[in-house]
């Protein structure tokens, strides 16, 4: 009896926490059910994301192969020879990420089809939520936040316990590692060697 009484004081106690994060996991499976519709059953990103893995791995066995140099040879051809190789192997990896990041940049803009769809249901649930946990601590923190991270933790709470955390703090922090580990574990990851976003770093290279 008393067990039973324990249970269910603790069920309540973290219940709260429990509903932002089972709604949190309920969501990424409902946003990558969109994207494998809308995105990644389609032959079209199979054929993006199978040129960008293959780039991949071509660039980095480019990047760490060595050009063999005959020993019989003077020492004046040997490095006009080497010289000649690294400028031929500088042109080949360079065309190869530039393929890379068009194949990137383009993979991103297939992307967008589904992005507005996702955005509206992430949209729908936070404003769900934020209606039923508005003003409330829905978990406790094992430390105390400072700076910018104290006001979204604390943001919408009333006293003055900085380990008290408020809805969209908990449902930031499930949103993003709930649905990263979800691609990973369905395999719908970004490939690797693919840039980020639609706008990749500068290559200093070209600076």
């Amino acid at each position: 009896m008393a067990t039973s009484q324990l249970f269910n004081l603790s069920s309540y106690k973290y219940s709260d926490s429990l509903t932002v994060v089972g709604i949190s996991f309920c969501t990424a499976i409902v946003c990558e059910a969109i994207s494998w519709l809308l995105i990644y059953r389609t032959n079209s990103y199979k054929s993006l994301r199978s040129s960008i893995d293959k780039a991949a791995k071509k660039l980095e066995t480019m990047k760490t192969e060595t050009p063999n140099s005959s020993s019989s040879s003077s020492s004046s051809s040997v490095a006009k020879v080497k010289i000649s190789n690294k400028k031929s192997k500088t042109k080949k990896i360079d065309r190869v990420e530039t393929s890379l990041k068009e194949s990137s940049r383009d993979l991103s803009l297939f992307k967008f089809k589904s992005g507005a769809v996702v955005a509206l249901v992430l949209f729908v649930v936070f404003g769900l939520l934020n209606s039923l946990f508005e003003g409330k601590v829905v978990a406790k923190l094992p430390f105390k936040p400072f700076g910018i991270v104290m006001k979204m933790s604390h943001r919408g709470l009333h006293g003055d316990d900085v380990t008290d955390c408020s809805m969209p703090f908990l449902y930031f922090l499930c949103s993003i590692s709930i649905r990263t580990n979800l691609q990973k574990f369905l395999g719908f990851a970004p490939p690797r060697g693919a840039s980020s976003g639609l706008f990749p770093m500068p290559d200093p290279k070209t600076n």
